[in-house]
Formats: structure tokens, sequence, C-alpha cells
């Protein structure tokens, strides 16, 4: 982080110099951090990306006291219903069963490649994304937000506790519930529910589905290996008439006090 105080603007990117600012920032945790790869992405350039990117908005956090062309530090990309169906598809669809979103009769959000710089973490950052998410869900009229969330690492045995967790303790009702694709397929149920120390459990998740369960959010069944990507993921859905008011009131109050201006 900079010496000076972070000078917040979040914004939806507008141009595709905007666009490559996130990107940026995803190359540098997805890529650089985590290990992950992909087809598409730019190695020569830093840039992580995919041909999905065109179709989604993206949600982008600035931190206008860092030096230029190093200022984006948070992002999110997000795609509506309206949007997915010009494009014929999620890019959830290539790994979950969508089906029951997609029949229950809600305007939904696709949520995905969510980062924030490493200087960034444990602060009013996600919170500031937060806030914007919520904002841009009222101004659509968004009922859902669905997407993938992920923990660092292929190997299940390593991650047992938390996973279970979510699966005895957060798992979708069956009107909301996706579920990872059979070739794809397996169980989050990795540790009998009596044997799952709580506590220990929510130590080890990762700081964004701490924030998703805070908004009262749940998981699909199954968890998604991600080669590629070097992280196992679960689909995490939030129905936004059950996120808690005192805890969209908490993110609010902790993005004021470094919002720009």
């Amino acid at each position: 982080m900079s010496d000076s105080s972070p000078v917040y603007e979040l914004r939806i990117a507008e141009t595709e110099d905007d666009i490559r600012d996130a990107q940026r920032l995803r190359y540098q945790v997805f890529v650089e951090e985590l290990g992950g790869d992909g087809v598409d992405v730019d190695h020569e350039n830093r840039l992580e990306r995919d041909e999905f990117d065109d179709w989604f908005d993206h949600l982008i956090l600035y931190d206008r006291a860092r030096p230029e062309g190093d200022q984006a530090v948070g992002a999110y990309r997000v795609m509506r219903d309206d949007q997915a169906a010009k494009l014929g598809r999620y890019y959830t669809d290539a790994e979950y069963d969508l089906t029951a979103l997609k029949t229950c009769g809600r305007k939904l959000l696709e949520l995905g490649r969510s980062c924030v710089h490493r200087d960034y973490r444990g602060g009013s950052a996600l919170p500031q994304l937060w806030v914007g998410l919520m904002n841009y869900s009222d101004a659509h009229g968004i009922d859902v937000m669905f997407g993938v969330a992920s923990f660092h690492g292929t190997d299940l045995d390593a991650i047992k506790l938390p996973l279970s967790h979510l699966h005895h303790s957060h798992l979708a009702p069956p009107e909301l519930r996706t579920r990872v694709l059979d070739e794809f397929y397996t169980s989050a149920d990795l540790m009998p529910a009596d044997e799952i120390d709580e506590k220990a459990a929510m130590k080890a998740m990762p700081a964004l589905i701490k924030a998703y369960l805070r908004l009262n959010g749940v998981i699909g069944d199954g968890v998604y290996i991600d080669e590629p990507f070097n992280t196992s993921d679960v689909c995490i859905i939030v129905d936004m008439a059950k996120v808690p008011p005192k805890q969209r009131a908490m993110y609010e109050k902790l993005a004021k006090r470094e919002a720009k201006g």
C-alpha cells in the first residue's frame, strides 16, 4: 500500500483500458500468487483474461493514491441474466448444473473473478467492493447473486474441514441448489458433521467465502476441482432478500471510512 491513506474510487469499467486494469490485477493474484494459468492468459502483457470478459460488466476498485498504472486494487466481474441470455450461457454453466437457479423465476446476477490486491486484504477494500455489488444489484433489481468461490489448491484432504462445514451447515435449499456437473462431481461431505470443529473450520475458511456467509450465503452441492487455476471451487448463492440489514450497514460504514473525498 502507498505511504498515504487510500483514495478509493469504485466504478464500472467503461473502456478497454479499464478492463485491462482489472485483467492486470487478476494476473497478479490468480497467476503470480496462486499459480493459475489458462489458454487465454497473456503472460507477455501480464493479463489474466478469457473470452467471457466482453460479456461481463467489470466492477473495479482503484486507489488513486497509488502510482499511475498500478491503481486497480480490487475487482469483480458481473453478468446479469439478460446479458447471459445474449451470450447463450453463464460462465458457471461449464462447471455446474444451474437448473434450479434458471427456473426459480428470480432475476440473477453471476459473479466472478473476485480479487483484492495483497496489500489491501483485511482492510476496507473488500467492503468497498461489496457495497458496490449491492448498489449494482439494487439498480438492476437483482434477486439472487451466484458464482464460484475458491479454496487455494486442489488437495481436498487439506481443506476437508471447512468444506465439510459448508456442506453440513450452509447447503443451499433445494429450490436454489446448484450441483457440480456429474463428470466433475466430488462431494464436499468429507467429514461427519459431529466431528467438525466449527471454530477451526471458520478459521480455515477463505476470507471471501466468510464474507458471503455473513450475507447468509449458501453453497451448491459438490466441489469443482479447477486444475488450471489451482483451486477447489464451490458455488456460492446469495439470496438478496436474506442479506441481514445490519451486515449491509456494517459494510457501508467500513467503506465510508476510506471512501474518496
